[in-house]
Order: C-alpha cells, then structure tokens, then sequence
C-alpha cells in the first residue's frame, strides 16, 4: 500500500529515496472494516485521512433526518475536513466506509511537527489540497448548471466505478435526485446506448 504513497512523495516533492523512506516509516496506515466510522457528524476532527484501497462516504443528516450524501471518497483521494472557521471546529459531516479500507492516518495534533521534520511534506500537501481544490470547484459549477441526467451522464465519464460501487439510493443523493429518477435515468441511457 505505501507504493501509492511513495508515488506521491516522488511527484511532489524533491527527497531523494532514504528521506522519502523516512517519511513512509511515519506514516501510519490502518485498515478498516466496512461500516466503520472514521468521523461523526457533530465530533471535533483529530485526523485527516488518505485512501489507499477502498471507498469512504462523507455525508450529513438535517434536522427533519434527511440524510444526503455529498462526496465519495476512493482510491488516492484525501478525506480532509475544513472547519477551522468554526467557532466550535466540529464536523458537518459523517465519514464512513463502504469498503474495507486501507488508509493513511494524519494525526493532526502531530501534523506540525512532521512538517518541520519534513518541510516538503507540507508544500506536497499544499499542492494536492490545490489540485483537490480546483476539481471540487469545477465539479460543483457543473453540478448547479446540469440536469440530473447530465450530472449522470457526467458521473460515468468521470467517476464510473461509483455506478456499481456503492448503493444506489447513496449515488441518488450524492447526484440530487430519488433514487426512482436515478433508475428512470440509467435505464433511459442505456436505451440511448442501443
């Protein structure tokens, strides 16, 4: 698992292979069972992850319990959560998996004294945060100027494996639709397909 990290610290950074070494040594990678929740809604963050194998769901319940799902997370992606902002820095989001996973932990309450033990790490994680970014925004600019079809038809260029990988009431909501409009869509596009 750690050669996808390694892949990373290749890309982004200049450490020749004993400091790179170094820096995979400390790095914790845990395993997880499907069901298990990394972060609950309403909890104060003490990590941040990387996934290696697997799929994480981030998604949050309303006060009328609507649940909706807002992001999937799957291999050699960052689940970071972003609530420096809040005055109480809890989390909006539950982050749970749908998989078994493997994933890198970040302890953030160490994550100071990694970078400056390892001052590329932090620019390494400046860029993906900005690559990460800069996706997020074009993906959420499509999304509020498509329709539900267009958004699916979006999601089987770019992200197909979601389709078969995770419950479909879970992708209805992640895509803004029932579950019901998300059947009358793939079974309208496949008729397209013929």
């Amino acid at each position: 698992m750690k050669q996808i990290l390694h892949k990373y610290l290749t890309r982004y950074t200049s450490l020749n292979e004993e400091q790179r070494q170094a820096v995979l040594e400390e790095i914790p990678v845990k395993e997880y069972k499907k069901g298990t929740v990394l972060l609950k809604q309403g909890d104060v963050p003490t990590a941040c992850f990387f996934v290696l194998k697997g799929c994480v769901r981030q998604f949050s319940i309303d006060e009328a319990g609507r649940e909706t799902t807002t992001n999937f997370y799957t291999e050699e992606q960052a689940v970071a959560i972003f609530n420096h902002h809040k005055p109480d820095k809890s989390s909006e989001y539950t982050f749970t998996c749908l998989e078994d996973c493997a994933v890198v932990v970040g302890r953030l309450e160490i994550e100071q004294d990694m970078y400056a033990r390892h001052t590329q790490l932090e620019s390494m994680t400046r860029r993906m945060i900005e690559q990460n970014l800069g996706q997020v925004q074009e993906e959420f600019a499509a999304f509020i100027a498509s329709t539900p079809e267009e958004r699916f038809r979006a999601l089987e260029i770019k992200r197909p494996d979601l389709i078969g990988r995770v419950p479909q009431h879970q992708l209805a909501s992640y895509l803004g639709m029932t579950p019901e409009s998300l059947s009358r869509i793939k079974n309208r596009v496949k008729r397209d397909k013929i």
